[in-house]
């Protein structure tokens, strides 16, 4: 099936993106609902989370889009593969993913990833990126003790911002990490990699 097109950077702050979602119902979306919730905010197209659903069958995935057309191409093929671990959600995170996880039952939700989110390079357009306090403050508060945040970037600049608001939260610590912990990878990073570029990376742990 031909590649869906879209365009590749849309603003988030634009008024058709400044919808309140629907809490999600973690029993209507996945065949056990009770299963430990992998999150990854930016899904893209989903092909990293097509890939570890089909590997990690002990755990559901969410991945958060804000382009819609992307989000219906990839339920489509979680549903062609039949995976009932896999769910796709059109959602702004950057000003409303307390809003979709509002109903989120807790101790659910394990690991939390944000894998090269857009850099909106230009100073005025730094309101636009999607790492904020408040993105960082629902994330924590959902996120079970002792779970995890990974997060990575080949945007020298990015990286520094954004770990340095996760490294502002009280009820995190940083672990030790250069590496990608998961047996797949996105296709940027593959990209990133064979050109010989740097990932910056850093993975953080919920102590209370």
């Amino acid at each position: 099936m031909p590649r869906i097109r879209v365009h590749q950077h849309v603003n988030p702050l634009a008024p058709y993106y400044r919808f309140t979602p629907k809490p999600l119902e973690i029993e209507r979306i996945f065949a056990n609902p009770n299963l430990p919730l992998y999150l990854d905010i930016g899904a893209a197209r989903g092909r990293f989370l097509l890939k570890m659903a089909e590997i990690e069958q002990h755990q559901n995935f969410l991945g958060v889009e804000i382009r819609e057309p992307l989000v219906e191409e990839a339920n489509r093929l979680a549903k062609e593969a039949n995976l009932t671990n896999l769910y796709y959600e059109f959602c702004n995170a950057t000003i409303a993913l307390d809003k979709l996880l509002e109903k989120l039952p807790a101790n659910l939700l394990e690991t939390v990833t944000i894998q090269f989110p857009d850099p909106w390079y230009k100073k005025k357009h730094a309101k636009r990126r999607m790492v904020k306090d408040n993105l960082v403050k629902t994330v924590v508060e959902h996120l079970k003790t002792s779970g995890r945040i990974f997060i990575q970037t080949d945007v020298d600049f990015l990286a520094g911002e954004m770990f340095a608001i996760f490294r502002g939260n009280k009820n995190l610590r940083e672990v030790e990490n250069s590496e990608n912990p998961f047996p797949v990878k996105t296709e940027r990073e593959t990209a990133v990699e064979e050109k010989g570029l740097p990932v910056f990376r850093a993975m953080f742990e919920k102590i209370k």
